[in-house]
């Protein structure tokens, strides 16, 4: 019997030209499987085949566990009970026992054949995809071989990928034998099908086809900054000249429009907008928001966004059909933008105002002319009114340096008073929240300066919620989390 094993070894690695050790290794999973049938249960076994002589053992294998780790007696052994077997044994180590070696004829060459061949097929699949990865080629072009459950198969070259429904252009419909563009989205080294991950939908695929027509792009005289779709209806792409002889939207747009008809015919008529990038930010927006004329924008940096003041005309056109307009232009600038007609600007400044001018006057303890005076004064809260240099109040006005003085010590004053209640407050929390396993000081200092101050606070959180608050790890924070609601199960 071990005679005819290596014969049959020799014989496949001959056939199929590949190496011995390749069917020896398919060889010995063929047996192992076949001894795992014995059992009922999982079980984990292993062969090894002499490779001068041709005979062959059989294990069972354990692996080495600690208490926490430990999940299944089939598969695993704890640590305690593997030492008295093997007293050196550590832990990820395993603890085998001989088994009665199955007989090679009673699966036969064939099965192991069966076994050596797909294991050949997975190694040239996986060498294709490899020298398909090296070539670094994110636009794909190839032909639907076939469409299953609404997904198509696209075939290129000796690789078949998938392109999944929710990455095809909204109601196209592609036939076996269409051929079509797509760009790479992603290698599944772990599906059984077709491991290369398609998309239509994405914005790279767009930027990727303008590179095809526009050779200017290619050749990095002009650069795509960023791109927004909405697939199938309509596209948006940003660009730059690094060159200022060369004109970046004619260029893209081609003669008479060529180019980006190219674009459109392959998109399934998805309507682009060639955009002129701009370095300052509102400019960038307004250009982004055409064909809508723009009245006025206020740029707010600390929530990054901008409130976009149009005509009462152009708000529709601004805002779009179903605020497709304004969608793509707030993806393609990276800017929240707050489309609003010049009466609604208004309201909203005097909204804001208000609210100013009221704190002003119940803090500071001052009368609506002088609270009137800081608002129109572009200040906007306490600490502007206490921190701000000193010469610059002073060059307000109608404020002598008393008046000045006077203001600042008032704001600072009310400042300290709140960071004082603030302090108060946190002490307060971190008592509460100390007394609650597996809290630390530190941790429930970070929670109380939050405003999580009580054990019921904390339970009701998400652990995503307090990772973000306290940048702890998604494990502990289960943990705590798991801990505060303890009373909830009682």
């Amino acid at each position: 019997m071990s005679r005819e094993v290596l014969l049959l070894v020799d014989a496949l690695s001959r056939e199929k030209n590949v190496d011995k050790e390749v069917v020896f290794g398919a060889l010995e999973s063929a047996l192992a499987s076949a001894t795992k049938k014995r059992f009922d249960d999982e079980a984990d076994v292993r062969v090894s085949i002499d490779r001068n002589t041709g005979e062959y053992e059989s294990f069972r294998c354990w692996e080495v566990m600690d208490d926490e780790t430990f999940e299944t007696p089939d598969l695993h052994i704890k640590l305690a009970e593997a030492r008295k077997h093997d007293a050196s044994i550590e832990l990820g180590g395993f603890i085998e026992e001989p088994l009665e070696s199955i007989d090679f004829g009673r699966i036969g060459a064939q099965a192991a054949k069966q076994v050596i061949f797909q294991r050949i097929r997975d190694a040239e699949r996986e060498q294709i995809l490899a020298d398909f990865m090296d070539r670094k080629e994110h636009l794909v072009s190839g032909t639907v071989k076939r469409v299953e459950r609404g997904n198509a198969i696209i075939e290129f070259g000796k690789i078949e990928a998938l392109l999944p429904r929710d990455q095809m252009v909204p109601k196209e419909n592609l036939r076996v034998g269409d051929r079509v563009k797509a760009h790479l989205l992603r290698v599944d080294r772990t599906a059984r099908g077709p491991q290369v991950i398609l998309s239509r939908t994405s914005n790279e695929l767009l930027s990727k086809l303008f590179e095809l027509e526009v050779p200017e792009i290619e050749e990095k005289i002009l650069e795509i900054v960023s791109a927004a779709r909405d697939p199938g209806s309509r596209a948006k792409i940003a660009v730059r000249s690094h060159d200022q002889r060369i004109d970046p939207i004619g260029t893209c747009v081609g003669m008479r429009g060529s180019r980006v008809q190219g674009v459109t015919n392959e998109l399934a008529g998805e309507r682009v907008d060639i955009i002129l990038w701009a370095e300052d930010p509102a400019t960038f927006v307004i250009n982004a928001l055409a064909p809508a004329e723009v009245s006025s924008i206020v740029v707010d940096e600390d929530k990054h966004s901008m409130d976009v003041v149009v005509e009462e005309e152009n708000l529709a056109q601004a805002i779009g059909r179903g605020g497709q307009n304004v969608r793509l232009a707030t993806e393609l600038t990276g800017w929240t933008l707050n489309i609003m007609t010049i009466e609604q600007s208004s309201e909203k400044h005097a909204e804001e105002f208000s609210k100013i001018r009221t704190l002003f006057i119940e803090k500071l303890d001052v009368d609506e002319e002088v609270a009137n005076i800081l608002v129109e004064e572009g200040f906007n809260n306490l600490e502007e009114v206490a921190y701000v240099p000193l010469e610059e109040m002073l060059s307000i006005d109608g404020f002598d340096e008393d008046t000045v003085e006077e203001l600042r010590s008032r704001a600072r004053n009310v400042l300290l008073t709140a960071a004082i209640v603030n302090e108060e407050k946190v002490e307060h929390g971190i008592e509460d929240l100390t007394k609650l396993e597996g809290m630390d000081e530190e941790t429930a200092r970070v929670l109380a300066a939050k405003g999580i101050v009580t054990q019921e606070q904390l339970a009701d959180l998400a652990v995503d919620e307090l990772v973000e608050l306290t940048a702890m790890t998604a494990d502990r924070a289960n943990t705590l989390i798991m801990t505060a609601r303890a009373p909830w199960f009682k």
